[in-house]
């Protein structure tokens, strides 16, 4: 009975030590990319977060609203204009039309 007990008891040993290589191998892994990592990313420069000054979010708010209209004029014209020239010429001239709508709204 105990000679079975030792030999269960050096199977489930065995098979802990496994296990613990495994988890030893993945942790090594792991380790070695977050290495690579952290080196490759140091040498990209970092992002900057959005600017949060008054002029930014003025200059935020004028961008939004520009584009706001522009898609208004679009869904109004894709909505009351049937034929298919019509849309694609007005959605170009729109899209073309958008940084001289900018301007002429919102004088430097």
């Amino acid at each position: 009975m105990s000679k079975e007990r030792a030999r269960r008891r050096e199977e489930r040993e065995r098979e802990a030590a496994i296990v613990r290589a495994a988890r030893a191998r993945e942790a090594e892994k792991r380790e070695r990319r977050t290495a690579r990592t952290k080196a490759i990313t140091g040498l990209v420069p970092k992002r900057h977060s959005r600017q949060t000054g008054i002029l930014a979010v003025r200059r935020r708010r004028q961008l939004g609203v520009t584009i706001a209209l522009v898609i208004a004029l679009n869904v109004l014209v894709w909505l009351f204009v049937p034929g298919w020239p019509t849309r694609t010429m007005v959605l170009c001239v729109s899209l073309l039309g958008t940084p001289v709508l900018h301007t002429l709204l919102f004088k430097r």
